[in-house]
């Protein structure tokens, strides 16, 4: 079965199963040589999403789902913009069972812009991911300066809502 490796907002276990329905099982993965950035620019100037960028000694910890159908990952394209605004990729993610390939979502060439800020609801969705995250990692994510105060309808076109994981 094929996999797929959630670093930001999908995360969210509620998220992924709104987005493709549910998924045959979720556990802890690694990318390793590979560095979490919120770098790629939304449709709202100055509001980033997650992307991570090669980058040796450097790990991105996540959720990794082993999806029930391949395609399941075409149904999460048009949430994150592939193949415009992000590439997919075939890479090994390290669990406890070994390395397992998976897709990973990546900023297209083009997408990403220096000093960015996520939305705080984008990131509570990573938070959402801390049962498959070290405390550590975790940490770290919750020190991220996020913007809040944001309005519904700016929410929206982030594809975010406070009131739905989608």
């Amino acid at each position: 079965m094929p996999y797929y490796f959630a670093y930001g907002s999908n995360m969210n276990v509620a998220r992924v199963e709104a987005r493709i329905g549910t998924t045959r099982r979720s556990l802890a993965g690694t990318l390793r040589d590979h560095a979490l950035r919120f770098d790629k620019a939304s449709r709202v100037s100055g509001i980033a999403h997650a992307n991570v960028v090669p980058l040796a000694g450097e790990r991105v910890e996540g959720a990794l789902f082993e999806l029930l159908e391949p395609r399941q990952i075409e149904r999460m394209d048009p949430f994150e913009g592939y193949p415009l605004e992000y590439e997919r990729h075939r890479l090994p993610i390290v669990t406890l069972e070994g390395a397992i390939e998976a897709w990973v979502y990546i900023a297209a060439p083009g997408m990403t812009a220096p000093s960015l800020r996520p939305a705080h609801e984008y990131l509570e969705h990573l938070l959402a991911g801390e049962p498959f995250l070290s405390a550590d990692y975790h940490r770290r994510l919750a020190q991220v300066d996020a913007v809040r105060g944001l309005d519904e309808p700016t929410l929206a076109q982030l594809g975010l809502s406070r009131h739905s994981p989608r």
